[in-house]
């Protein structure tokens, strides 16, 4: 698939077996999320732009690569996009963050949106759109609608699992929107849910199954 990137790490691939056994208990699940998605980030921000500054170590002065331009904006995707934003931040602290409510409908799939707040100038700014579950892939188009909309040109879209039949829809919808997993597995259920999968990440993040 030319626009996903399935990142394969064996500490990524380790720790997300953890995540997906049922016995794993909700502290650990967050942790473990938390540092799947640092990870990732590594992957995702390899093509951030650099510049040259003059800076003086303690034996001489050197030109050193910084981050260019305007500081990159996290969108995470409501709610359980908040598990994987913490961990990009743990890599990219000042990045800035927007939140993008979103839930599916559970007898139509449509996404259905109720909260909206991300940073200004998304024109000027890289934008990560993370959710950990790319699966009918509903909100995640329409998240990234939301983006454009608001005149973000530069965007990626980090998650923890996918599935072939959300791959595909996102990739046909937003083609210039490169994807980043961590696996993509086998197939959707009835009821949208990815199989083998994780479960749903949001109720196994906060403890709320």
């Amino acid at each position: 698939m030319e626009n996903v990137t399935v990142i394969d790490h064996p500490l990524v691939q380790h720790k997300l077996s953890l995540l997906r056994n049922k016995e794993t208990d909700t502290f650990t699940f967050r942790l473990l999320l938390r540092e799947v998605s640092l990870l990732l980030g590594y992957e995702v921000t390899r093509d951030l732009e650099l510049e040259l500054n003059t800076i003086e170590t303690p034996l001489a002065e050197m030109q050193a690569p910084f981050l260019a331009g305007k500081k990159l904006a996290l969108i995470s995707i409501l709610r359980a996009g908040n598990g994987l934003v913490d961990g990009l931040l743990d890599l990219i602290p000042s990045a800035r963050v927007g939140h993008v409510g979103l839930y599916r409908d559970p007898d139509t799939l449509v996404a259905v949106e109720y909260y909206f707040k991300v940073p200004s100038d998304l024109s000027d700014r890289p934008v990560i759109v993370a959710d950990p579950m790319l699966a009918t892939a509903n909100t995640a188009i329409a998240a990234v609608d939301r983006m454009k909309d608001a005149n973000a040109s530069k965007i990626k879209m980090v998650c923890l699992l996918s599935c072939p039949e959300g791959v595909e829809a996102f990739t046909t919808a937003h083609p210039d929107v490169h994807v980043y997993t961590a696996a993509i597995d086998e197939r959707l259920n009835d009821h949208g849910y990815i199989i083998p999968g994780i479960g749903d990440a949001g109720d196994r993040l906060y403890g709320t199954k």
